[in-house]
C-alpha cells in the first residue's frame, strides 16, 4: 500500500525561504575590528537572490562548483544558502591545510568560481596558477592593488569581482529551482587528509536536510539562542549549524579571523551567547581567559564539543565553575558530521559518577544514525558496553562512497573502496557501545598502542593526565619498544608558571589505570602539534620521537 503524502523534495532552498522569511528578524552577526556588524536573516535572503542572480551571470548554471575560501562571516552564510538553492554545488576550501594539499582539493573538487575573503586573498592568490578550472574570483572586501593584481595574473582567471559592486547590480529576488532532484550533491568537504590525499564527501540536498533537523531537535535549539559558530564552515559541513539556524531561528554569531580565547569571550558577554561550537583547544583556551579575566557568561546555556574528545577535567570545569553545558559530539567529515551527542538520560542524576560517565562519552547515536561493532576477527561485537570493535555507521547522511572525478590511481580507488564495508562506513574508531546506543571510544585504530599483545588507549591516558591541575594539554602515542612491541610516550604542555615533573604526573595516574599501562616515557613540550581543524596532530609527535627531537624523560 502506497502513502497519500506529497512527495516534495528535501532541498536547501526550502530552508533559506523558510529561514529567512520565517525568522526574518533573527541576525548573523559577523566580528570585525570594530566589534560586531549586524546582518537580519532576511537580508540575508536577499543577498543570496543577488548572489544567485550574480553567479549564473559568471555561467554557474547547473551543478559546477562554487568555491569559498573565506572565514566564518554573513557573507559565507549568504553562499552557503544561495548556491546549493540555484542547483549548484558548494564547495568549501579548508584554508588550513597545507598549500600542496589546498592545491589538490582545488584540483579535485574543480570548483571555476571561488569566494575569497579580503583577508584571504593575498595567500590565496599564490595558489590559482595551480588551479587552472577557476574562472572567476569574487573578494569579499577591498584588497591592494597590487593583490587584485595577482589574482587576476593566471590566464585562466578572466576576472576578478568585487563582491558588493557584483551583488549590488542584481534583483534581490531569485526564482529558486524546484526541480532539483534531492539526492544530488548540495555541497562538498574534503577530509583533512591525515593519511594520503583528501577524501571529498559530497552531500545531498536529502542529506544536509534530515541531519540540520535532528541536531537542531536534538539540542533543542528555538529562536531564542544565540550561537557562536567557532567551528569552521569549511570543516566538515560547519556541524550543519548554517542550515539548523534556518529551521530554528537561532540567531548566529561568526567569528570571522577573530578566533583568540580574549575576543570569543567578548562575544559570549556582549551578544549574550547562549551556546556555541567549537574543538576542545578553543575551549581550552577560552577555560583558562575566563579563569583569567573578569566576564559575564552567564547567559551561555551549553558549548557543544567535537573534533576530537574533551577531557572530563574539562567537562567538569566549565559546569563547575561558569554553569556551562559542554556537550560532547561524534562524527566524521563522512557523517555530515553529528553522529551522536552526549546527553545523559533523564534518568542519571546529575554529579554522579554515572551522569559523568555518561557526559564524558562519544554519546547516544542519533536517531538515524545505525551503528555495529567488529572485532579484530571480523565478527560483530554486542553492546554490552564491554566488547570493543571497529565502529561502523550507516544512515541517511552517511557517506556511502568518496567523491571520485576519474584521476585517481589504483592504489587511490582501492584505499577509498576499502573505507566501506557492505553498505556500512568504516570509521576508523574503536570503542564499545551500550545497551542504550551510549558510544565510548577508546581510540583510532591507527593510534591505539599494541603492548605486549594487549591494547592501551591513549585516549584514557590523555584524559586522565589533563585532569592533572597543573596541566594544559597531553597527547599520547605509541612508539617502538623491545620487549613490549609498542609503549606510550606521553607529551604534556603544563600551564604557565606550573611546576609538575613526569614523576608527578606518573603518580597522579596510578590508580586510574592498570599499573602496566602507566607510560615509562615522558616528554614535556611547549604546544600539541595540531592539524588543520585542531586534532592532536599524533603523526608529528612520532615522528619527532624518531628524529629524536624530544626531550624524553623515563620514570618508573
Amino acid at each position: 500500500m502506497k502513502s497519500t503524502m506529497q512527495t516534495t523534495p528535501l532541498l536547501i532552498s526550502s530552508l533559506l525561504r523558510f529561514g529567512t522569511t520565517a525568522h526574518a528578524e533573527s541576525e548573523v552577526i559577523t566580528w570585525t575590528d570594530d566589534g560586531a556588524r549586524r546582518t537580519t536573516y532576511g537580508e540575508v535572503g536577499t543577498r543570496a537572490a543577488q548572489l544567485a542572480h550574480a553567479l549564473r551571470g559568471l555561467g554557474i548554471t547547473g551543478d559546477q562548483r562554487v568555491g569559498t575560501f573565506m572565514w566564518n562571516n554573513a557573507e559565507h552564510l549568504t553562499a552557503y544558502l544561495a548556491v546549493p538553492s540555484m542547483g549548484a554545488v558548494l564547495h568549501a576550501l579548508n584554508i588550513r591545510l597545507f598549500p600542496e594539499q589546498m592545491v589538490y582539493v582545488g584540483r579535485h573538487g574543480g570548483s571555476q568560481v571561488v569566494i575569497v575573503d579580503n583577508t584571504l586573498a593575498e595567500p590565496f592568490s599564490r595558489l590559482l596558477a595551480a588551479l587552472p578550472d577557476v574562472r572567476h574570483v569574487i573578494v569579499n572586501g577591498p584588497v591592494p592593488q597590487e593583490v587584485r593584481d595577482a589574482l587576476g595574473e593566471p590566464a585562466h582567471v578572466e576576472e576578478v569581482h568585487d563582491w558588493d559592486e557584483l551583488l549590488d547590480a542584481q534583483p534581490t529576488t531569485f526564482d529558486w529551482p524546484q526541480d532539483i532532484d534531492e539526492n544530488d550533491a548540495s555541497s562538498m568537504c574534503y577530509t583533512s587528509g591525515t593519511t594520503g590525499n583528501p577524501k571529498g564527501v559530497a552531500y545531498s540536498h536529502r542529506s544536509n536536510y534530515l541531519h540540520s533537523v535532528g541536531v537542531a531537535a536534538t539540542l533543542g535549539f528555538t529562536q531564542a539562542d544565540t550561537m557562536l559558530i567557532v567551528v569552521p564552515l569549511f570543516h566538515a559541513n560547519a556541524w550543519g549549524y548554517p542550515y539548523s539556524a534556518m529551521v530554528t531561528g537561532a540567531s548566529l554569531v561568526m567569528p570571522d579571523r577573530f578566533l583568540q580565547p580574549a575576543p570569543l569571550a567578548q562575544m559570549i558577554e556582549s551578544e549574550k551567547i547562549t551556546g556555541g561550537a567549537g574543538v576542545p583547544t578553543i575551549w581550552n583556551g577560552l577555560l583558562q581567559e575566563l579563569d583569567a579575566g573578569s566576564y559575564d557568561v552567564s547567559s551561555c546555556r551549553m558549548l557543544m564539543v567535537g573534533g576530537s574528545a574533551a577531557p572530563e577535567s574539562l567537562i567538569r570545569a566549565f559546569h563547575d565553575r561558569y554553569d556551562i553545558d559542554i556537550i560532547q559530539g561524534w562524527g566524521m567529515t563522512e557523517t555530515s558530521p553529528v553522529g551522536s551527542l552526549a546527553l545523559p538520560p533523564a534518568r542519571i542524576e546529575p554529579g554522579t559518577d554515572d551522569y559523568w560517565r555518561l557526559k564524558a562519552s562519544q554519546g547516544r547515536l542519533l536517531c538515524g544514525v545505525e551503528g555495529r561493532l567488529i572485532g579484530p576477527d571480523g565478527s560483530e561485537q554486542p553492546w554490552d558496553g564491554q566488547a570493543v570493535g571497529e565502529l561502523e555507521v550507516r544512515g541517511p547522511w552517511i557517506t556511502a562512497s568518496y567523491y571520485s572525478n576519474g584521476t585517481e590511481s589504483d592504489a587511490e580507488i582501492a584505499d577509498m573502496a576499502g573505507k566501506f564495508d557492505d553498505g556500512w562506513l568504516r570509521t576508523g574508531d574503536v570503542g564499545a557501545l551500550t545497551a542504550d546506543a551510549f558510544l565510548f571510544l577508546t581510540d583510532r585504530a591507527k593510534d591505539v598502542i599494541k603492548s605486549g599483545g594487549e591494547w592501551i588507549s591513549s585516549v584514557d591516558l590523555e584524559n586522565h593526565i589533563m585532569s592533572h591541575p597543573d596541566v594544559l594539554e597531553a597527547s599520547v602515542v605509541g612508539v617502538p619498544d623491545e620487549k613490549w612491541e609498542e609503549r606510550p610516550l606521553a607529551t604534556v604542555v603544563l600551564k604557565e608558571g606550573a611546576s609538575a615533573t613526569p614523576a608527578d604526573l606518573r603518580k597522579h595516574l596510578e590508580g586510574k589505570v592498570a599499573r602496566w599501562q602507566l607510560p615509562e616515557r615522558w616528554a614535556l613540550i611547549d604546544e600539541v602539534p595540531k592539524t588543520s581543524v585542531g586534532k592532536f596532530d599524533k603523526k608529528v609527535l612520532r615522528k619527532r620521537y624518531a628524529d629524536g627531537e624530544l626531550e624524553v624523560q623515563e620514570t618508573r
